[in-house]
Parts: C-alpha cells; sequence; structure tokens
C-alpha cells in the first residue's frame, strides 16, 4: 500500500512538473500605457515547446479559459484585436517569441471609458497559443495599467513623418512617399524628422543614404533596432552613414529631428536616392524584457525607442529626363516616367531602377516592359507607396542587345485603370 501510494504521489508530482515545464511565461508581465494616445511595448515569450502563437485581444476582464489553459479574455469586454499592419511579432532565440505590441489610441480611449465609469483601470492584453499536438490551447496575459505620458510609461515612437525643408508637407509610415527632383549637382533643402513618443528616453540613430545600384532596403530594415528580437539586431542592411544623434527626449512626446547637413547629400550621378532614418535600440527600464523570467534565455533585451511600424523614407530624383517639366508633373500630379531616360542605354552590369511621378487616387502601379514588337517580357504589381522598381537580373540577360520599351499603369481599387504613363525605349549593352 505504502508503495502504491509512492507511486501515485510521484506520478502526481511528475505531471504537475511537466504541467508547469510547459507553461508559456511572459515579460514583462505588468506595462503602463498612455491613456491619451498609442503605446507600443516589447515582450518576450518563453517556453514555447509545441505550441504556435496566433490572435491577440485587448479586454477589460479576463475569464478561466477551461478545458483550455490559463485565462482568455471575457467576451463581453473585449476591446479590440492587434491590427495586422502593426504585427511585428517573430518567433525567436531558445524556443521564445517576440510581440511588438501597438495598443492604438482608441483601445486606450476604451480601456478610459471603463476606468471613467469606476470599473478597474487595469485591462489587459492576451496572446493565443495554440498546441500543434492536438492538446489544448494556452492563453497568456500582461495586465496594462493607464497612466499619464510620463517617464513611468515604456519609451515608444508612435508616429514618425519626415519632409524637406521647412513648410513641404510630411511623409509618414504607410503614407505616399515624398520625392525631391534635382538638377545634377544641384543643392537640395534641410531635412527633418517629426516625432511623437511615449515617455522618455535616449533618442540614438543615425541618418543614412542608399544611393543609385544599390540593393534597396527592405520591410524588416526599416524597423527601428528595438523592434528586432535580440539576435536580429545589428542583421539590418547598412548604407553610407550622413550623420549620427543621440538625443534624451524628456516627457512631452514631440519632438523635430533636424535631419544630416544637406551639403552631404549626393547629387552626383543620375537615379534615384533614398534618405534612412535609422533609430537604434536603447536602454529604457520600462521597455525591458528579463530573458531568463521569460524562459527564453539569458540577460535583459533593452528596447527603449521601439516602434510597431517600418520608418518612412525620403526619396530624390537627380536627372530623370528634363528636370522642369519633372517637377512640373509632381506639382500637379502628372502621371509620368522619370528614370531611366527615353532611350537610354544600360550597362548590363549594374542594376536598373524604374521610376515614375506619382498619381492621385492610385491604389496600385503595374510597370510593364516589353520587347520593341510589343511583345510583354515582364510585368510587376507594386502598392500605390512604391514609386520605383528593380528589374530582375534575368531581364538584362533575356534582352541583350535588343530594344525595350515600358511604361507605367495606374489602377484604382477596383482594378479600373486610371492613367497610363507614356511609353520610354531603352537597351542594355555589355561594358568594355
Amino acid at each position: 500500500m505504502q508503495k502504491l501510494l509512492t507511486t501515485f504521489f510521484l506520478l502526481v508530482t511528475f505531471t504537475v512538473t511537466s504541467s508547469a515545464q510547459q507553461e508559456i511565461k511572459v515579460s514583462p508581465s505588468n506595462v503602463n500605457v498612455y491613456s491619451q494616445g498609442a503605446t507600443t511595448y516589447f515582450l518576450t515569450y518563453g517556453n514555447l515547446d509545441n505550441y504556435r502563437p496566433i490572435e491577440s485581444q485587448w479586454c477589460g476582464e479576463l475569464a478561466p479559459a477551461a478545458p483550455d489553459l490559463g485565462m482568455r479574455c471575457a467576451p463581453q469586454t473585449i476591446y479590440g484585436s492587434l491590427p495586422v499592419r502593426y504585427n511585428q511579432a517573430r518567433l525567436s532565440g531558445n524556443n521564445g517569441y517576440t510581440d511588438i505590441v501597438s495598443v492604438p489610441a482608441a483601445i486606450a480611449r476604451k480601456a478610459y471609458q471603463a476606468a471613467a465609469r469606476g470599473e478597474d483601470a487595469r485591462f489587459y492584453y492576451v496572446r493565443r497559443f495554440v498546441n500543434q499536438n492536438g492538446g489544448p490551447d494556452q492563453y497568456t496575459f500582461v495586465t496594462l495599467r493607464l497612466t499619464g505620458n510620463g517617464a513611468g510609461v515604456p519609451f515608444s515612437l508612435t508616429d514618425v513623418r519626415m519632409g524637406f525643408g521647412k513648410t513641404t508637407g510630411l511623409t509618414g509610415s504607410g503614407s505616399e512617399p515624398q520625392v525631391l527632383f534635382v538638377e545634377p549637382n544641384g543643392k537640395l533643402p534641410p531635412i527633418r524628422a517629426e516625432l511623437t513618443y511615449t515617455g522618455t528616453g535616449r533618442l540614438v540613430g543615425r541618418w543614412e543614404i542608399v544611393q543609385p545600384g544599390e540593393e534597396l532596403p527592405e520591410r524588416r530594415d526599416l524597423l527601428t533596432e528595438a523592434a528586432l528580437p535580440i539576435e536580429e539586431r545589428g542583421s539590418q542592411k547598412r548604407y553610407r552613414q550622413l550623420a549620427r544623434f543621440n538625443i534624451f527626449l524628456p516627457p512631452g512626446g514631440k519632438f523635430v529631428l533636424p535631419g544630416p547637413d544637406p551639403a552631404k547629400l549626393p547629387a552626383q550621378a543620375e537615379g534615384q536616392y533614398l534618405i534612412l532614418l535609422r533609430v537604434e535600440a536603447s536602454d529604457d527600464r520600462e521597455n525591458d524584457s528579463d530573458l531568463a523570467a521569460a524562459g527564453a534565455g539569458v540577460g535583459v533585451v533593452h528596447s527603449g525607442a521601439v516602434a510597431g511600424f517600418p520608418l518612412p523614407v525620403l526619396r530624390y530624383v537627380v536627372g530623370g529626363g528634363d528636370h522642369t517639366q519633372a517637377v512640373a508633373a509632381h506639382q500637379t500630379s502628372n502621371f509620368a516616367p522619370l528614370l531611366p531616360r527615353d532611350g537610354a542605354t544600360l550597362p548590363l552590369n549594374q542594376p536598373v531602377d524604374f521610376v515614375w511621378s506619382a498619381l492621385a487616387g492610385a491604389a496600385v502601379y503595374r510597370l510593364e516592359i516589353e520587347d520593341e514588337a510589343g511583345a510583354l517580357l515582364h510585368s510587376a504589381l507594386l502598392q500605390a507607396n512604391a514609386l520605383s522598381y528593380r528589374a530582375p537580373s534575368w531581364l538584362k540577360s533575356k534582352a541583350r542587345q535588343r530594344a525595350l520599351q515600358w511604361r507605367v499603369v495606374a489602377l484604382d481599387k477596383s482594378g479600373t485603370m486610371l492613367s497610363e504613363t507614356g511609353r520610354r525605349s531603352l537597351r542594355f549593352s555589355v561594358v568594355r
């Protein structure tokens, strides 16, 4: 009998221990958020094992998730879900998962209104994990507390807009990129970035420039460093550095960051240039993840200046045919091809970028490249915020000495054609 009881006790102990070992943990588990606006914070989950993360929600109350594990959102108190455009989550490191959580102002407002009615001032962020072996799902929650936009809130960037000069419009994340047209060897105006942020901390980073012919940055290259898992930091593409900055941002939420010296902006070679704002991770107690506490490794991940979106870029085009016509096309929203020039002969050993001006109301652009007989060789569909396209390498080898022609077609959301540019011709040649 004693042996049977001992066996039963060991079995129960093993079962409880195994269940505890499989519990998904998160760090930090408590976060302050700004009650009157957006906030972004960095989370690390650990001990995922056979679990896969799926949807997440904000809510005012929790309820047992049985027969699943943990606490889920009480259905009648759900405030909303993490927007897809802000989802920068990533499997990470030692059986872990990095979640960049952007709390929209609308969610904070719902929580604030609930608190004003006398309900609990806390609300919750709940992430669901599915067991890929058919076992019960797990729900892991983070407690959020409403507060003012002071030192107790994570240091995060909630909006970044960039522009040329002091009076021109600004380009923001997801908006139509601003394009400046410059004569060869011309002078460029000053640059500025207007930042909206929460909390307080050091803004550390650099200005870089992508020159014609260089590999273009991908979407993940435009994230702030603090939005990346620890093992990916330092892996983003690097370009020529124009200037560095290291500035303390006090509580307040607004700051105008001056750009690099305009004299450092190159304008000799014709083509498209991209100016990048690169923001590095800084120490911020409110945006730290303890990997050991989450069961995802050892050490602390500092994530000051995290942002839930890719930073915008500034573009300028040197040349592009008749400069006066190019500027007029841009200012009147006329739809026109810019680069390469009509009749250009381009070397086979260099990348080729097609550049065009924007058309108001366009949802999609379709680039078409044909041979001289009008047969379609290649086409590409691009979103409305893309005003350039790098040709695939095989196109040059396929074309060789043949003349090509290209145009861009603008489509609305229903796929109906709004306008088309004129056709331009080009050919490739071997540089000897």
